[in-house]
């Protein structure tokens, strides 16, 4: 059976700085995997490789089977950013956002049918935005604005979804909320790669888990991958010093 996604022995480079290493990595559809690893670990170049937005070295990914840039024009990966990537000043509404979801399912000229509206209120009722759906995008709490690019995943039928720190700065209703929609959107065959560091609610959100440092350390069920002394592999940590869950 082909994996929803498979990451192959990838290495990126930034000039002299290496930011993956012979990655491997392989999901299969319906699952949520938390990426864990410390800042400068490489979660969000991995995240941009399997978009397509930064051409590895050497290695190999596959969406469904295909290429990651074909993947994209398809529509067949969402992507929800760190808040640091948004330029939230921009003059655009949460509606218009959830909208730029359907940009592949229109025209040349980008002009939405009744089908992408339905499918942009769909989704905002799903991530409980509907009564905020005409504010400025930088108008939102931290919460929102995740569940906002959330929505546009949604809205674009998106069957591998990226999320680079969802619940950084965000409330507890909000991180509730996310980590419930995630969890139904794995049981609807979604496959969704999550990275957090929020390692106390990683069991109830993830399937799997995966430590990353520059390379794929190690991949695994959650309480097994949270282990003090495999954490130590990711953040450096004297295994004798590390509590449970952190």
């Amino acid at each position: 059976m082909t994996p929803a996604l498979a990451v192959e022995v990838v290495t990126v480079h930034y000039g002299e700085v290496l930011a993956l290493d012979h990655a491997d990595l392989t999901l299969e559809a319906g699952r949520v995997c938390g990426l864990i690893g410390m800042n400068g670990s490489g979660k969000s170049t991995l995240f941009k490789a399997i978009m397509g937005m930064v051409r590895p070295d050497s290695g190999v990914i596959t969406i469904n089977g295909g290429a990651p840039r074909q993947a994209r024009r398809e529509g067949i990966v969402g992507y929800v950013p760190q808040s640091e990537d948004v330029d939230w000043d921009f003059p655009i509404s949460v509606r218009e956002v959830v909208m730029t979801g359907r940009y592949g399912h229109m025209g040349p000229l980008r002009r939405a049918r009744a089908r992408d509206h339905e499918a942009v209120e769909h989704a905002l009722g799903r991530v409980e935005l509907s009564e905020f759906a005409d504010r400025q995008i930088g108008q939102l709490s931290g919460g929102q604005k995740k569940r906002a690019f959330v929505a546009r995943g949604i809205a674009q039928g998106a069957t591998i979804l990226l999320l680079d720190e969802p619940f950084a700065g965000v409330d507890k209703r909000s991180e509730a909320t996310i980590t419930r929609l995630l969890r139904e959107l794995a049981a609807e065959g979604v496959t969704i790669l999550v990275s957090t560091h929020d390692l106390h609610a990683l069991p109830g959100l993830a399937d799997e888990a995966v430590l990353i440092n520059r390379r794929i350390l190690m991949h695994g069920g959650p309480e097994e991958v949270l282990r003090p002394e495999n954490l130590a592999l990711a953040f450096g940590l004297d295994p004798l010093s590390t509590g449970e869950g952190r």
